[in-house]
């Protein structure tokens, strides 16, 4: 594959509203959230307990050198594995912004998986006029569930 990414090389994008709806109107699909784990100690996670779930918590890259997870594949697909989902259930993926999930999901797609996602905006969203997040997209914005660390 080229290095430009095409929308072949994953499902595709969702808003965190269509993500949330996809996850009430499908039991099969799961959440994994590719973030640091400081980001999801002191920043916060979907809350997916009303829907009996929790989000699978993989690190794209290593806290705190950041490093490139080497084995993240063979982590997110053992953790979608245990949750009782197969290749062909839909898997979204959530970072901070949307950049490492938009990769993670291309990257689950290439092992395999049929209905990768990136959950755009992620979880905290762009960064408004004053240069903060959580306020203009993304999951907490949009006033879906989540939780503090």
């Amino acid at each position: 594959m080229s290095d430009a990414n095409t929308p072949s090389d994953y499902a595709g994008d969702l808003t965190p509203q269509d993500a949330w709806a996809l996850c009430q109107a499908e039991p099969a699909a799961q959440i994994v959230d590719v973030r640091t784990v400081a980001e999801w100690n002191f920043v916060g996670l979907p809350d997916l307990s009303s829907l009996s779930r929790a989000v699978h918590c993989v690190e794209w890259q290593r806290f705190p050198t950041m490093a490139a997870n080497p084995d993240f594949v063979a982590e997110a697909g053992a953790e979608i594995a245990k949750a009782g989902a197969d290749r062909n259930a839909p898997v979204l993926f959530l970072c901070r912004s949307g950049a490492r999930s938009r990769a993670a999901a291309i990257a689950m797609t290439r092992a395999g998986y049929t209905r990768a996602y990136n959950i755009s905006g992620g979880f905290e969203g762009d960064l408004d006029g004053q240069r903060h997040r959580g306020g203009t997209n993304g999951w907490k914005a949009s006033g879906l569930p989540w939780r503090q660390g």
